[in-house]
């Protein structure tokens, strides 16, 4: 006696790739571009919500009205109060990003088990060496000379312990806001390089603003930006650009006393002088304007390209 065969058990259904790769989505979830757009909405809508207590507490509270500005000296408390709250809304941004992405926060560029380790410290120490070598060739030049000593006593003290905190608090905001998550992103994105020039372009863009600031010190600061990112290429963390980035800004602002990107500085140890032509000096930018800053920051790309010449920055997913 023949049996009718027993129904087959249904299988399950697998959506085709049109129906899961999309405008929105593709093989590894969210696209890029929506990902940075999500990011940067949530980093505005933290920076609105904060602006909004300080402006009610200022008038309620103070009985003043609100004024938000530019700064047109840097000390200490302006570099860190800026930096940090950069630093502070744009990680936040990225600790819900990972969430979503799921993820861990220090694939983004600062992994915690690398933290002021020697990369950061190899890094201060070039970077400060690098804006000595800058100057230098001023000096020579017959452009830039110290003109003594600032301050004294414990005042010296109380200010080099102030601006190097403030430093590493410019170099983690600045760093992780353009070459952290969004670099991570559009990396997956774009290819690294291209979303390393948007970046750095960005970076130079968001100088623009500083008093002071010319055409040519904005397109070192694009350097500066290509520069870290090779740092980030090749070690796979940003704790060497946020030590490059410091120990440069700790050199020029407080210990030389020269302007950083147009902004005068306040405390510095030296008091110094420039004499010469713009390009030689920078002028009113300071020292980041002269001829001379990128012919060094391209040294110090050479160098660096012939001692680590591995990429170690992968992210997981190389496309979306």
């Amino acid at each position: 006696m023949n049996l009718p065969p027993e129904p087959s058990a249904p299988q399950p259904v697998v959506p085709s790739p049109a129906a899961t790769n999309n405008v929105f989505r593709g093989p590894n979830g969210i696209r890029a571009g929506w990902r940075a757009l999500i990011f940067l909405a949530i980093v505005a809508g933290l920076v609105a919500a904060v602006n909004l207590v300080i402006a009610l507490v200022v008038h309620f509270v103070l009985h003043r009205r609100p004024h938000f500005g530019t700064a047109s000296s840097l000390s200490p408390a302006v570099a860190a109060l800026s930096d940090g709250s950069i630093f502070l809304f744009t990680g936040v941004a990225a600790l819900i990003m990972s969430r979503i992405e799921h993820r861990k926060w220090g694939q983004y560029g600062l992994p915690a088990k690398f933290a002021f380790r020697k990369d950061f410290w190899l890094g201060t120490l070039i970077g400060f060496l690098a804006i000595s070598t800058s100057l230098l060739a001023i000096f020579a030049l017959h452009g830039f000379h110290l003109a003594g000593i600032a301050i004294y006593g414990k005042t010296i003290v109380i200010a080099t312990a102030a601006w190097s905190a403030a430093f590493v608090i410019v170099g983690l905001g600045e760093e992780f806001a353009f070459r952290g998550y969004l670099q991570y992103t559009l990396t997956t994105g774009m290819g690294f390089w291209p979303a390393a020039i948007l970046l750095s372009a960005l970076f130079g863009l968001a100088h623009a603003a500083n008093p002071g600031e010319s055409k040519f010190g904005l397109f070192s600061v694009v350097c500066f930006g290509l520069l870290f990112c090779l740092f980030l290429r090749r070690t796979g963390n940003l704790w060497w650009a946020v030590g490059f980035h410091a120990g440069w800004d700790w050199g020029q602002t407080f210990f030389y006393g020269v302007p950083d990107s147009g902004l005068a500085p306040y405390h510095n140890l030296f008091n110094s002088a420039f004499s010469g032509p713009r390009w030689l000096t920078g002028g009113s930018v300071g020292p980041e304007a002269s001829i001379f800053t990128p012919i060094v920051l391209l040294i110090v790309a050479i160098f660096f390209s012939r001692v680590y010449r591995e990429n170690s920055y992968h992210p997981l997913d190389r496309k979306s």
